[in-house]
């Protein structure tokens, strides 16, 4: 398995300081950085890298542009392929997910089961590790934002962790690490609204502890150029955590004070999140007219695109402050919306079961996927072994191919003198060697492996009689590389021309 981060490339260094100024409110210039950087390298936009899609992304995302970030996402997902990258190809697999669930506010059971697995894939693809950090971050955060998107808080946080773990691992002392901090507050804030709702007041007020926690390492770990902003955001969410707690007045301060400074950046979701905290610590602070005030104002200002839980919770707050005027009406709305908000968590209770059973799924399956190649790879040299030779074989033979079969066999000689004589790692250098020089060769169809201890075979279906020599011309070379001593014997070849398919490939003994 690989390490989970490390080293930072020069590139996605860059990706990571133009998704941090993209999410500070210079979501303009890193948009524009981002399209001259896919100009910079490539004949088009299509042809640039994973990285700069994902900026482009982002900072679309950020302007409210989401019919044209979900292009952006799939034209990541092309290149993320076409680089071989497993931890971009998970970013724009997480990232078409939640951006969907924004769009798409009404989806199907199908439609969720489609994002479910574009999550649970996006995870597979970096199960193995990432190496480098700024990818892994991302990766990470995006699984998260998916699952929080769909309210599966016990999903989403082990994500959010695992960003904050490897961003605290690269050394680049950017603001990412608040960032991730303030993921996990924000999460943490949003579960105990539901809870709230629910009437598991208990369990909300573990879940405000919580968010203070994170929100005060947030502060604490807010670094680089864009250091103030991400310290505004993490009082701002301390104060949300505060409402609840010992001193409601000061935690009204302390959202005024930062929700004014994020509206001037333009953060007009994360300051409609903050009212109806704003407007309980108000109530619980003994200002109760002025809470109305704030609750009010908040509905008519309320983004379209605050997203489900937002809108709920300002109603619900706004609701319930004009019922403790014993207003009928207002009782009855309140208690409407009790009874949604039970509806809505057995919902989602349905949903993480789902999930979860997804999760568990595709996990087992790739675990016997796993056992499967491995009970068909040879361990030294990792070319298929005699199991997967004899398969490919009956296979052949029964397909009634009737094209002409180049069959290359290669016998070790003097191999354990090798053995004797330098150790058996050395030994198995060689045997790699051999299958290196082998595999690089053939074609995209044919099969190498290792029937014996000493002994390789090609197989190379519809081959015509000139590529058996270049493949040993091939091996010669690699083994002219090798030490005076341990240098493998040259292959015999099969003389004479390729006999046909049913009767060319018994194994040899």
């Amino acid at each position: 398995m690989r390490k989970q981060g490390g080293d930072v490339t020069e590139d996605t260094a860059r990706v990571a300081r133009l998704l941090e100024r993209a999410q500070c409110g210079e979501h303009d210039e890193a948009l524009r950085l981002a399209d001259a950087a896919l100009l910079e390298r490539a004949g088009g936009p299509e042809d640039g890298s994973a990285g700069m899609h994902f900026v482009r992304f982002v900072a679309l995302l950020v302007q409210g542009r989401s019919s044209e970030a979900i292009g952006a996402i799939d034209l990541m997902l092309e290149s993320a392929e076409r680089e071989g990258s497993m931890g971009w190809r998970s970013c724009a697999l997480s990232g078409r997910a939640w951006q969907r669930l924004m769009i798409d506010k009404q989806l199907a059971e199908h439609d969720v089961t489609e994002v479910l697995q574009d999550l649970v894939d996006a995870e597979i693809a970096i199960s193995g590790g990432i190496e480098d950090s700024v990818i892994a971050e991302n990766a990470h955060t995006g699984i998260g934002l998916g699952y929080h998107q769909l309210r599966l808080y016990e999903l989403a946080l082990p994500s959010y962790e695992a960003a904050y773990a490897v961003s605290a691992q690269d050394g680049r002392h950017a603001g990412n690490q608040a960032m991730w901090q303030c993921n996990i507050a924000t999460l943490h804030l949003e579960w105990a609204l539901e809870l709230y709702r629910v009437h598991e007041v208990a369990d909300a007020e573990q879940h405000s502890l919580a968010a203070g926690r994170h929100a005060a390492l947030a502060v604490e770990s807010a670094g680089g150029p864009d250091a103030r902003q991400w310290r505004q955001d993490a009082h701002l969410l301390a104060g949300c955590a505060a409402a609840d707690g010992p001193h409601p007045a000061g935690a009204a301060d302390a959202i005024q004070k930062y929700a004014a400074a994020l509206d001037e950046r333009g953060q007009r979701i994360e300051v409609a999140f903050a009212s109806p905290f704003l407007a309980v610590a108000l109530s619980r602070a003994g200002q109760h007219e002025r809470a109305l005030e704030v609750i009010e104002r908040a509905v008519t200002d309320l983004p379209a695109d605050a997203g489900w839980l937002t809108t709920a919770a300002v109603n619900h707050t706004r609701a319930t402050l004009l019922a403790k005027g014993g207003g009928r009406s207002a009782q009855a709305s309140l208690a409407y919306g009790d009874s949604l908000a039970e509806a809505l968590w057995r919902q989602r209770q349905g949903t993480l079961h789902t999930a979860t059973t997804m999760k568990s799924y595709d996990k087992l399956r790739k675990e016997h996927e796993q056992v499967a190649r491995n009970a068909e790879t040879d361990p030294v040299t990792q070319v298929p072994n005699r199991r997967a030779f004899d398969r490919v074989v009956e296979t052949m033979k029964g397909s009634g191919d009737d094209r002409h079969l180049s069959v290359l066999v290669v016998d070790l000689d003097k191999f354990k003198a090798v053995n004797d004589a330098y150790g058996h790692a050395a030994g198995d250098e060689v045997l790699r060697a051999v299958a290196t020089a082998l595999t690089r060769e053939i074609r995209d169809d044919d099969l190498v492996a290792r029937i014996g201890g000493d002994e390789f075979v090609a197989l190379l279906p519809g081959a015509s009689g000139g590529l058996a020599p270049r493949v040993d011309r091939g091996l010669a070379r690699a083994a002219d590389a090798r030490p005076d001593g341990a240098l493998p014997s040259r292959p015999r070849l099969p003389t004479g021309p390729p006999p046909p398919l049913p009767h060319a490939v018994p194994p040899p003994s």
